[in-house]
């Protein structure tokens, strides 16, 4: 049985940084897609970031350029996203998903296995 498990979110005051992990067990990690959704209240979940199986190719929506960082350890099976300079805009849940091969794709549709999510907070 697939596990994603996400973990690092909570209450962060504006301009401040949080890194997510998404710890995955039950299939193999090393040869699959990885991304980054999220979604506000009221709003789709979209893609933040996704990362191809070997780390060769990122990708990052424009509201995540330059902020946050996707990484990911095969040895440990994890996935990460570094975020820094967070606003109230960034508050949303938000999940991590694997897709079933390799290369990015940037529609959920995609992806076949979610984490529970993880609340993000950013509030003064």
């Amino acid at each position: 049985q697939v596990q994603l498990v996400e973990s690092g979110g909570g209450l962060v005051q504006p301009g401040g940084s949080l890194r997510l992990s998404c710890a995955v067990s039950g299939r193999s990690f090393n040869n699959k897609a990885m991304g980054w959704f999220r979604q506000a209240p009221g709003k789709e979940r979209d893609l933040l970031a996704a990362i191809n199986s070997g780390s060769t190719n990122t990708y990052y929506a424009h509201s995540a350029k330059d902020r946050f960082t996707i990484s990911r350890d095969n040895g440990q099976n994890t996935l990460f996203l570094q975020m820094r300079s967070l606003s109230a805009e960034d508050t949303a849940v938000y999940y991590c998903a694997m897709r079933s091969e390799s290369d990015i794709r940037y529609q959920k549709e995609n992806y076949a296995y979610w984490g529970q999510g993880t609340q993000v907070t950013v509030s003064s």
